[in-house]
């Protein structure tokens, strides 16, 4: 009798936390019918820093801690590629949830094999890599903060990853000349929730560093929601008629930052890469090989410099 009175106060307990943790985890109603405050013109005031914390410019989908932005196959399973084999634990991805609703991004049969083959060479492939603009969505889930500036009929929104911008016109404005990077944004209010159809891209982004990719024909419309007072709802629905079935959506809170010095820093990245893109034009270029098996060990990279000793007068 007193084991069986000892377990039916576990299960009691048990149910209540759960019950307790459920009450805690849904909206109050205080959350749920919070108002944003104004700007001038009556509109919901979206102004500040924002930044998104998750794991989706990594991989949108759910996905396990990898040991390295790039692998190959090692004795026991992936070990860490060798050009990023000196990063150690700096170079690895952590595991991470999905922010696709579904945690599918449905794929047409021909452009999972682009997927697949952008993700074992994003080290190449990745524009990221470049210091190349983001484009929209990835923008808004990198590690780096954005920042909005909201006026009457424009609402800026500056990025601190490669000193990218752009306009959201909220007046009628006539479709962007040319296909750009970050697209072309037109905005809306519905109610309280600022509404972003964004067109006019290149097929030159990602959508995340594992691959996940599109083309020209890339349509997304974002949405943004103030939830609390230092909280953003963001969702936005990609279409793609040459690359998936079907539209797809993510969703993710974007939260403001919120040091009494917040300010969007400089990383205009450009001469970082340099030597990347431009050090084969070098009259005397580094020369870089590997040497040793790439698996293992993982191999080791070979920097012969060869420059004109200095000239004692």
């Amino acid at each position: 009798m007193g084991a069986s009175f000892r377990l039916s106060m576990v299960e009691v307990s048990v149910a209540a936390a759960v019950v307790a943790f459920s009450a805690l985890a849904r909206p109050t109603a205080g959350q749920q019918s919070y108002t944003a405050p104004r700007t001038a013109d009556g509109r919901p005031n979206l102004n500040g820093i924002w930044q998104a914390v998750n794991t989706a410019n990594d991989d949108l989908l759910a996905h396990a801690a990898r040991p390295a932005l790039a692998v190959t196959p090692g004795p026991l399973g992936p070990v860490p590629a060798a050009p990023v084999l000196a990063l150690g634990a700096e170079g690895g991805i952590p595991a991470g949830l999905s922010v696709v609703e579904g945690d599918t991004i449905p794929y047409k049969p021909e452009a999972i094999a682009t997927k697949k083959a952008n993700f074992e060479n994003s080290l190449t492939r990745d524009p990221i890599i470049r210091c190349y603009l983001p484009g929209i969505p990835r923008a808004t889930y990198m590690p780096h903060p954005f920042q909005i500036v909201q006026g009457t009929n424009t609402i800026m929104m500056m990025y601190e990853f490669a000193g990218a911008t752009r306009a959201i016109h909220l007046d009628k404005v006539p479709s962007a000349p040319a296909d750009t990077w970050m697209g072309h944004s037109n905005g809306r209010w519905e109610g309280d929730t600022l509404v972003v159809d964004v067109g006019s891209f290149t097929d030159q982004t990602w959508l995340d560093r594992s691959g996940d990719f599109h083309s020209d024909a890339l349509q997304v419309v974002e949405r943004y929601t103030r939830t609390g007072p230092d909280h953003l709802r963001y969702e936005a629905t990609i279409t793609d008629p040459k690359v998936f079935t079907r539209s797809w959506k993510i969703s993710m809170p974007l939260y403001r930052r919120m040091e009494p010095n917040a300010q969007l820093l400089e990383y205009k990245c450009v001469e970082f890469v340099e030597e990347l893109m431009y050090g084969h034009l070098r009259k005397q270029p580094i020369n870089q090989h590997w040497e040793g098996d790439l698996v293992i060990p993982a191999g080791t990279l070979i920097f012969d410099l060869k420059r004109r000793p200095p000239v004692i007068q």
